[in-house]
């Protein structure tokens, strides 16, 4: 409008100078006013031509994007297409210097080698202000009144799928401010992320979602129990050859427990040779028992069983028993040599039965009833029990059953040949970190490298076995990837606050279970299609605890955050990945979801882990959860749109 007005007014003093006689100088400055003003007004036009094809590439991207919606949930047909566009589209496009405004759909359905498409096309035109003007200038003809404009966008199925693994915080502080029923609606609700997720498919497989319930651990199911990717050396061996519980290059005193210089005279009767503060355990009434007791059974069927608790430090549960077995009926010397040797007592703190020792310091020499002890799982002779699990070689003695300078070493090779008191088939389904370095790494498994498997754990906390399916509450079992939406649901909304926080072994299984050929079995990719690799991440607390004891204690980390550090180098690894066009292999996206107070800090882990920082979201309420993993599910909703 101001334009038309400034065109009329600039006519009407044309005309007046034009007739005039005695101005020729104000003639000369009108005529060089007209190129002036044509060159203004032809920049307002473009400006305004342009904001009305950028509303309309908006529109139109808006409108692909909900026909591809109603086409996949069969609310329209093909057919439908055209005029469902037309409606979305006028419904959308609201500039009001685009004029006569249209869109025209063509849908292409998919062939062998393309995938199907709707193609929309859009169209338009602006009325001009000031190009009128050009008229005026000598020997113009007729001066254009109008500029046209159009936009394109296409919808496509086929070529481009979406696999996304989120890894969920089960913790127990998950209970707190209704942060886990809030996760379970976010993602499992009615219009949460998986289905938002599930609306994009057009056909099975174009989307795939693997839920990642994570505390200290992952619980891959008790039915892998025989598969070759998983470790089982912490699992089977006795708490001294537990190489996790060690320093980890931290500065800290190793936590892996000794055998006693007189642990050839500890037998039925004798008290329990180790405390939580001297080897981080105690010992119990029978394997795999929780009932401690003071000394080694005397009696019974567990007589002279010497079965460790629970791990004080690593929160782990020992699967097995080292047994005493007599050798010979007179006393031996088991310990000689250095001034500490000395009788195990026995429950009145006196020196067990038959046991004496004389001489001083480097003299000394204690000598009594001499038992040997081999760890009640299949040892590397045995070839007759439990033979569909590995042997466990871990020393169980000193050579010549005595403790001396010269032998201060254990050596003896565990010999159990007896069935196992704890077969790997009563493994609960726990999974912790791997063996460093491939504990940051997404390299997979190799049966002539342990550091690659995964290691079997029985984490224990709080009184509870978090992945025993009698546990209450169980920190539920990984979904691989899958397009069965209601069994997707039903895991989410199974989830229960459980344990501690390590995220990094969440974030590993989310990246395992995006691996064809991994221990998950993701489906194969094909090298015609490409992929959108999703990981989201959702924490609400700092690490805590993972493998390696002496990196935190359930409650904090040890200094300069080592579990962070291991899982800073993860997330270094995956935004390092990328695919054979050279473009990043994943989209990281990571949730804090702080609500405490005081307030815990931003992790710094979980803000650089993302993939940019648009993709962090700090929450400061649990009713954040919701509209967050919808802003996110929108975003992952127009990887589907291409222009």
């Amino acid at each position: 409008m101001l334009g038309r007005a400034l065109f009329s007014r600039a006519r009407t003093a044309l005309g007046r100078f034009s007739a005039a006689t005695d101005g020729n100088i104000a003639v000369i400055f009108t005529l060089a006013a007209i190129p002036v003003l044509l060159i203004v007004g032809a920049a307002i036009d473009y400006s305004r031509a342009n904001a009305a094809r950028s509303a309309m590439q908006a529109a139109l991207d808006s409108t692909a994007l909900m026909l591809s919606k109603d086409l996949t949930s069969g609310t329209i047909t093909a057919a439908q297409i055209p005029s469902k566009a037309q409606a979305y589209f006028t419904a959308l496009y609201t500039n009001r210097d685009g004029q006569g405004a249209s869109v025209s759909a063509t849908y292409t359905t998919a062939t062998s080698s393309a995938p199907a498409t709707i193609l929309l096309t859009g169209s338009g035109y602006i009325k001009y202000d000031f190009m009128q003007l050009a008229g005026l200038l000598p020997g113009a003809g007729a001066a254009p009144t109008t500029m046209n404009f159009g936009a394109t966008s296409t919808t496509t199925w086929g070529n481009v799928k979406m696999r996304v693994a989120l890894a969920l915080d089960n913790t127990g502080s998950m209970a707190q401010d209704g942060k886990i029923t809030a996760l379970r609606n976010a993602v499992a609700g009615t219009g949460g992320l998986i289905d938002q997720l599930s609306a994009l498919s057009k056909n099975n497989g174009d989307v795939y979602i693997s839920v990642i319930p994570f505390a200290k651990v992952v619980n891959v199911g008790t039915s892998n129990y025989s598969q070759w990717w998983i470790d089982w050396t912490d699992w089977l061996n006795p708490p001294t050859a537990q190489p996790n519980n060690g320093s980890m290059g931290t500065g800290s005193a190793s936590l892996q427990a000794m055998l006693p210089m007189n642990w050839h005279a500890v037998g039925p009767g004798a008290r329990c040779p180790w405390s939580n503060s001297n080897g981080g355990f105690t010992c119990t009434a029978g394997p795999t028992s929780t009932s401690n007791v003071s000394t080694i059974p005397s009696s019974g069927t567990y007589k002279g069983y010497i079965c460790p608790s629970v791990d004080y430090n690593s929160h782990t549960i020992y699967n097995g028993c080292w047994v005493s077995t007599q050798v010979g009926t007179t006393p031996q010397v088991f310990c000689s040599g250095n001034g500490n040797c000395a009788c195990p007592k026995n429950s009145s703190g006196s020196n067990v039965t038959g046991c004496s020792c004389t001489g001083s310091g480097s003299s000394k020499s204690c000598s009594g009833y001499i038992y040997t002890h081999d760890w009640t799982q299949p040892g590397i002779n045995d070839t007759t029990h439990n033979t569909n699990q590995p042997r466990v070689s871990a020393v169980v003695g000193f050579a010549g059953n005595a403790w001396t300078p010269s032998t201060s070493t254990p050596t003896v090779q565990n010999n159990w040949q007896q069935v196992s008191t704890n077969p790997i088939s009563t493994w609960t389904g726990c999974i912790t970190d791997r063996t460093q370095p491939n504990d940051a790494t997404g390299v997979l498994p190799l049966l002539n490298d342990v550091t690659t498997r995964f290691p079997a754990n029985e984490y224990y906390e709080n009184n509870t076995a978090y992945c025993s399916s009698s546990a209450s509450p169980q920190l539920e079992p990984i979904i691989p990837l899958s397009y069965d939406w209601s069994t997707l649901k039903s895991a989410v909304n199974a989830m229960q606050p459980t344990g501690g926080t390590d995220q990094a072994v969440g974030l590993a299984w989310a990246w395992q279970s995006l691996i064809p050929g991994g221990p998950l079995n993701a489906p194969t990719e094909d090298s015609n299609t490409t992929y959108n690799r999703v990981i989201i991440l959702l924490s609400d607390g700092l690490n805590t605890e993972d493998r390696w004891p002496v990196y935190g204690d359930g409650s904090s980390q040890a200094s300069g955050n080592p579990i962070d550090a291991r899982q800073a180098l993860m997330c270094q690894n995956l935004k390092n990945a990328t695919d054979a066009n050279g473009q990043p292999m994943y989209t990281i996206y990571t949730i804090q979801v702080n609500t405490s107070s005081p307030a815990d800090p931003t992790s710094t882990v979980l803000q650089n882990c993302a993939s940019s920082p648009d993709k962090f979201y700090m929450l400061t309420s649990s009713s954040q959860i919701v509209t967050t993993f919808k802003t996110i599910g929108t975003a992952l909703s127009k990887l589907r749109l291409s222009r």
